[in-house]
C-alpha cells in the first residue's frame, strides 16, 4: 500500500464508498477501508496510521471534528453541517478544508490534488519562508507572494532607510536597474508603503522623490 493513506470517517456506508473511490483514483493516494463510527476511527487510527482523515462531522457515537482534534493528523471535514458555529469549530480544530455535502466531485479531487502538492513542499526537514509561503497557497488555493517581487521591493525600502533618493538613486543603493526600480516603486507607492512627491529643476520634467511613509 503506497502513498498518502486516508481513512474516512462516515456513518453512510454510501456516501463513504463514493468517497473511497474518489480517493482511490487520484495519483499519490491510497484510500483505507472507511469506518462508520467513533469507536472504529479510534481503533483504525491508532492501527493503520493514516496520514489524512476525511471525516463527518455527525457520527452515531461521537463527534468527527472532536476526533480529528484528538488524532491531530491532518484532515478535511465533509459533512452535511452547514452552520457557521459548526463550521468554525471545525476549521478552529485544525481542518484544512470543509466541504458541505453533497458537492461536486470535483471539489473533492481539486483539494486532495492541492494537499499533494503541499505535502511535497513540505516534505523536507528544513524549509524556508518562501517554501512555507507557497506551500499555504497551494493548499488553499491562492496565489502565494512572488519572493523575486517581495525581495527587490524590501531592497528598495531598505534603501528608503538611508533617506529620501529619486528611482535613480535608489536602483544604485540597491542594485537593480532603473526600470525595476520605478515598477516596484510605483506598486510600492499604490500600496501607500511609500510616499512620492515631485522636485522641480531649472529645467526638463520635475524628479519623483520618494520616502518611507
Amino acid at each position: 500500500m503506497t502513498g498518502i493513506r486516508v481513512l474516512i470517517v462516515d456513518d453512510d456506508f454510501r456516501v463513504s464508498g463514493i468517497h473511497r473511490d474518489l480517493v482511490d483514483a487520484r495519483p499519490g493516494f491510497t484510500a483505507l477501508p472507511p469506518v462508520r463510527d467513533a469507536a472504529s476511527a479510534r481503533i483504525a487510527i491508532r492501527d493503520l496510521r493514516p496520514d489524512l482523515l476525511l471525516l463527518d462531522v455527525y457520527l452515531p457515537d461521537g463527534d468527527g471534528i472532536e476526533i480529528g482534534r484528538e488524532a491531530g493528523i491532518d484532515r478535511f471535514v465533509l459533512s452535511a453541517a452547514d452552520d457557521v458555529p459548526t463550521v468554525r469549530r471545525a476549521l478552529a480544530s485544525g481542518a484544512l478544508h470543509y466541504l458541505v455535502k453533497p458537492f461536486d466531485p470535483r471539489a473533492l479531487q481539486d483539494r486532495l490534488d492541492r494537499y499533494l502538492r503541499y505535502r511535497n513542499l513540505l516534505a523536507s526537514g528544513s524549509v524556508t519562508q518562501e517554501t512555507i509561503d507557497r506551500a499555504v497557497g497551494v493548499l488553499h488555493g491562492g496565489a502565494a507572494p512572488a519572493p523575486a517581487r517581495a525581495g527587490t521591493q524590501q531592497l528598495l525600502l531598505d534603501a528608503l532607510a538611508e533617506g529620501e533618493a529619486s528611482s535613480v538613486e535608489l536602483a544604485a543603493r540597491a542594485g537593480v536597474s532603473r526600470a525595476t526600480a520605478q515598477r516596484h516603486l510605483a506598486e510600492l507607492a499604490a500600496r501607500g508603503a511609500v510616499e512620492v512627491s515631485l522636485q522641480y529643476g531649472t529645467a526638463g520634467r520635475p524628479e519623483h522623490r520618494y520616502r518611507v511613509v
